[in-house]
């Protein structure tokens, strides 16, 4: 669990106990998630490297810090990772951002990948793979294992809440991929729902059954 980062700043866990409420509106659940999402990119991007630059203030010339190499991806695993996506970009505006599908074969209860579009280049950038729950973790370790494939510097993986089983799962499939979460809860549900949990995050950001 080394590379586990359970992310327990005040604001964080008051924020995730409001949208485990299961009477909080469709509304407010996205608000929330907007600025826990915003609170924990603050984190997860706290290690990006810097380069020294020379710049112009009004008064003097000066050498000061920026974010080196390409810029950052956020890729989302569809759906529910898009409502993780506005709140990292209001820390991280000029992020790129990619997107990759996956659903549940129901006869083998494999991820099968139905969606995958990423910017140009990502040989050398630096990944962050939003999805609001780590359940099973089938679907992560199968996104990450495609990710690999393009070669980049550096993979994180963020959610809001990870079942003991799906760390378990990621871990054991990419051991160097660091998981930013903000609980880990007790463990799965027959159906793969994480308990005590807050329900389908998908459904709950956009409002569906």
């Amino acid at each position: 669990m080394s590379n586990v980062h359970v992310i327990d700043h005040p604001l964080v866990q008051h924020k995730l106990t409001l949208m485990r409420k299961k009477d909080a509106s469709t509304n407010s659940f996205r608000r929330l998630l907007g600025e826990l999402s915003t609170l924990m990119a603050y984190e997860v991007t706290r290690d990006m490297p810097l380069q020294d630059v020379t710049i112009e203030t009004p008064l003097e010339t000066m050498t000061a810090k920026m974010i080196d190499g390409k810029k950052l991806v956020l890729v989302s695993i569809l759906r529910a990772g898009n409502g993780f996506l506005d709140g990292m970009l209001n820390v991280v505006p000029g992020a790129r951002i990619g997107h990759i599908g996956l659903y549940r074969d129901p006869a083998t209860l494999q991820p099968v990948e139905y969606y995958f579009k990423m910017p140009s280049e990502m040989a050398e950038r630096d990944i962050i793979v939003v999805d609001p729950m780590l359940a099973t973790g089938n679907s992560a370790a199968a996104a990450v294992q495609r990710l690999k494939q393009l070669q980049p510097r550096s993979i994180k993986f963020v959610c809001l809440l990870a079942a003991p089983e799906g760390v378990a799962t990621l871990q054991k499939a990419h051991p160097e991929v660091p998981i930013y979460t903000a609980a880990i809860d007790r463990e799965l549900n027959d159906h793969g729902y994480i308990l005590p949990g807050l329900g389908d995050a998908g459904d709950r950001i956009f409002g569906t059954k």
